[in-house]
Order: structure tokens, then C-alpha cells, then sequence
């Protein structure tokens, strides 16, 4: 797609001093770029705390109709992808740059430079330094492969894994998620497995899991939840036995071992 800016109002930035402010977690990418060039379905990148991009790969570029990575260095994405994309993929950054929130398999459309859309999973996690400082995200987006990449049904798929994300504490049924997205049962089943390669009930679980596996490990726990009764009914688990279970055989260890041993860490 077309930069929704000229290259020359680009944020001045020196590549050099950049890598030296930033972190060594950061810095590191560097290595991993030579890598990513080579996947033509992954677009992946690394961003200051400014939202900035720092590093990009060769997919990247192509899909912003540029020729070199220099000029898409410094930028935001507003600065890069036209209106409410921009905002859209800005607004992830802030998030997680603020605290450290991490964004997982994220299905969002995109446009090619040929303004024919598609669909990707989108990935966004924080960087941090030795202090524990945010100093950074790095991201990746990985495309989806149908015969016809602007079927309607992405779009309804969307919505469905969207309610799980926003709705995972409270009881979710298939016939809901069918509701949501317009589609049968049998529908919703094949999209999920072939999108995310995941059954609607696996997401609901690995949405709940990943959810609690993030108030255990805070010290002081999320918005006020707390004790591994409190955690496993914000996450939709209101027999604390059957959460318990459920986490063991996923994670390998009770809710209680694995708060410990974030405590250790």
C-alpha cells in the first residue's frame, strides 16, 4: 500500500544512535532481519517506545509500495498506512508500549499494494530492558492463504475470535459465536481450524489460559484480582477444580506452582 505520507516528513532518525539508545533486546533483531527477508507471507518489524519502526523486513517494504527499507526507518504507522489502518495498527502500538500488554494472533485485514485485500494474524509484544523498562515492541504479521483472500468470512471469523478476546470470562457457546458471525456451527469449526488452526473451544481455553497465565505472574494481580479463586472466575472457571485441572494439563503445573515460580524468576 501507499505511504499516507511523503517520505520526507518523516521523522529525522539516526539508524546508528538508535541502535545505541535502544535496548540489547532490540539491538539483536538486527540478526533476525536476514531471516524475515526471506519469508515473503511474514512482515515483520521492531519499533522504538515511539511506535517508530527500527527494523523491517523486505515484505514490509513491498507491501507499502516503497523500494527501500530507509524509508519507511523513523516513521509511525499512521505516518505509513492510509486512515483507519494507520490508526487501527497506531493505536496496538500505544497499547502495548503503555503496559506491556501483548496482542496474539490478532486477525486483521490488510491491502497489498495493489489495494487487493487480504488477511493476516498479527503478533505484538513488548521489548523490554534490563530494568524491565518497556524500551520497544517487535511484531509480526503472517498471511493467510485462500483461494479468495476477500471472502466475507474472514471478516465474520474476525468477529467471532474478536467476542472470545473481549469475552473469555464469561460462558461462551458455539451457537453464539455462530450468531456472531452469521455462519453454522459446522462453519465456524472449519474457519477456526483453518485460520488458527485451533477449534473455537481450543481458542476460548488458550484465550482463558493466556489471560491467567498473566494475573499469576503479577505480584499484585490485574484490576484487583488476585488469589487463584478470584483469577479463575475473571477467566471464566467458577469451579476453582476444574480451572485448576484445565491449567495443569496445559501449562504442566497447578495455577499455584507456576505463580511461584514467576516469583523466582
Amino acid at each position: 500500500m501507499n505511504p499516507h505520507s511523503d517520505p520526507g516528513t518523516a521523522l529525522p532518525i539516526d539508524e546508528t544512535l538508535q541502535r545505541q539508545r535502544l535496548s540489547q533486546q532490540i539491538d539483536n533483531a538486527f540478526f533476525a532481519e536476514p531471516l524475515f527477508d526471506a519469508l515473503p507471507d511474514v512482515v515483520f518489524f521492531v519499533k522504538d517506545a515511539q511506535g517508530r519502526y527500527v527494523v523491517v523486513n523486505q515484505t514490509l517494504v513491498r507491501r507499502c509500495g516503497l523500494k527501500q527499507k530507509s524509508a519507511l526507518l523513523g516513521r509511525t504507522a499512521a505516518q505509513v498506512f492510509p486512515g483507519a489502518f494507520g490508526s487501527r495498527y497506531q493505536e496496538q502500538d500505544r497499547q502495548v508500549l503503555a503496559d506491556g500488554s501483548e496482542i496474539r494472533d490478532q486477525l486483521e485485514l490488510h491491502l497489498y499494494p495493489n489495494r487487493d485485500p487480504g488477511w493476516c494474524l498479527t503478533h505484538k509484544t513488548a521489548l523490554r530492558d534490563k530494568q524491565d523498562n518497556i524500551v520497544g515492541l517487535a511484531g509480526i504479521s503472517r498471511d493467510l492463504a485462500m483461494p479468495d483472500n476477500a471472502h466475507p468470512v474472514y471478516g465474520r471469523i474476525a468477529a467471532a475470535a474478536h467476542f472470545i478476546q473481549v469475552h473469555y470470562g464469561q460462558t461462551i457457546q458455539l451457537a453464539d459465536l455462530a450468531r456472531i458471525s452469521n455462519l453454522s456451527a459446522s462453519q465456524i469449526e472449519r474457519y477456526f481450524d483453518k485460520i488458527f488452526s485451533l477449534s473455537p473451544r481450543q481458542m476460548i481455553i488458550k484465550t482463558r489460559l493466556d489471560a491467567a497465565s498473566k494475573m499469576l505472574a503479577e505480584e499484585n494481580g490485574v484490576g484487583g484480582v488476585n488469589s487463584v479463586t478470584e483469577i479463575a472466575i475473571a477467566c471464566g472457571y467458577h469451579d476453582h477444580s476444574a480451572f485448576t485441572r484445565q491449567f495443569k494439563a496445559t501449562v504442566g503445573m497447578t495455577p499455584s506452582a507456576y505463580r511461584a515460580m514467576q516469583k523466582n524468576l
